[in-house]
């Protein structure tokens, strides 16, 4: 039995990060993320849409919760760096704006649009999240109450977000859903056709390898079903924080796949919707 990453074969290790190996009913699940949020913008009205930047995915969507001032909660979307779109994402957004927080999405280049450069992706996510805190006041946002959701790839670059020097103490709290958190692993699998890893970007962007910056509590979560890299990053992340005294939980969902999981938080007791809530804990909607 392989005991690492490093026992599996070349094969074993792509399909360990090939998420469709895993998850048969990807593409209805996916499906069922679109209608959900169709629904949720029919429900709740289009999101207002704001730029981040000139670049033409640069924009963020959000849905208001009607409380003044309200708590944030600004989700990363997934897609393996390469797919993924805010428009299909505010499923959760009835949910979180019921609970009282504003839903906060941006949109972000896919990694092969940038020549396969994750770096160059986390520099944008960075500046959707500076701008959500320096422009809070324009959708009636409290940037002193900002939680950062990330789902997949958009855990592992929420989770880079969080050790960011200038950025780390700027949460209340963190919910990373099937996340990558070290990119050694990945750099040897197939992703590594359309992501152009170096030392540098494997350095930088390994939260795992930068544990001193996280200051915010953590909740890590994945899905029972899931590939077993995926659950040994989270497990591994979770331990890694443990150790170095941060605060940190870990849940699994039972029975549910990578996909699967992540709907759970457009359900307040949903695994998630309860997760996001404890994290804002004496917070009332």
């Amino acid at each position: 039995m392989p005991v690492s990453w490093r026992d599996l074969s070349q094969r074993e290790l792509d399909d360990a990060y090939d998420q469709s190996v895993w998850a048969a009913n990807r593409d209805a699940v996916l499906a069922r993320y679109a209608g959900a949020s169709a629904a949720a913008r029919e429900r709740l009205g289009s999101p207002e849409r704001f730029a981040y930047g000139s670049g033409p995915r640069e924009g963020l969507d959000v849905f208001r919760s009607s409380k003044p001032k309200a708590p944030i909660v600004l989700f990363v979307h997934g897609g393996a760096w390469r797919t993924g779109m805010a428009h299909d994402h505010a499923f959760p957004a009835p949910c979180i704006t019921g609970a009282g927080a504003h839903y906060v999405v941006p949109d972000f280049d896919w990694v092969q649009d940038r020549g396969g450069d994750l770096l160059a992706i986390a520099e944008q996510i960075r500046r959707a999240v500076e701008w959500t805190l320096a422009n809070a006041a324009r959708f009636d946002g409290d940037p002193d109450r900002v939680y950062l959701v990330g789902h997949s790839s958009g855990a592992h670059m929420a989770a880079v977000i969080l050790a960011s020097e200038g950025l780390a103490g700027r949460f209340r709290g963190a919910l990373l859903v099937s996340g990558i958190y070290d990119l050694a692993a990945p750099r040897r699998s197939a992703r590594s056709a359309y992501v152009a890893f170096t030392d540098e970007m494997e350095r930088a962007l390994s939260p795992a390898r930068h544990l001193p910056r996280i200051q915010a509590p953590l909740v890590l979560a994945h899905g029972e079903a899931e590939s077993p890299e995926f659950v040994r990053q989270t497990r591994d992340f979770h331990a890694a924080l443990a150790a170095a005294g941060k605060p940190a939980r870990l849940l699994e969902a039972a029975g549910r796949n990578h996909f699967e999981v992540l709907e759970s938080l457009a359900a307040p007791e949903g695994l998630l919707g309860r997760a996001l809530s404890d994290l804002r804990g004496g917070e009332t909607p």
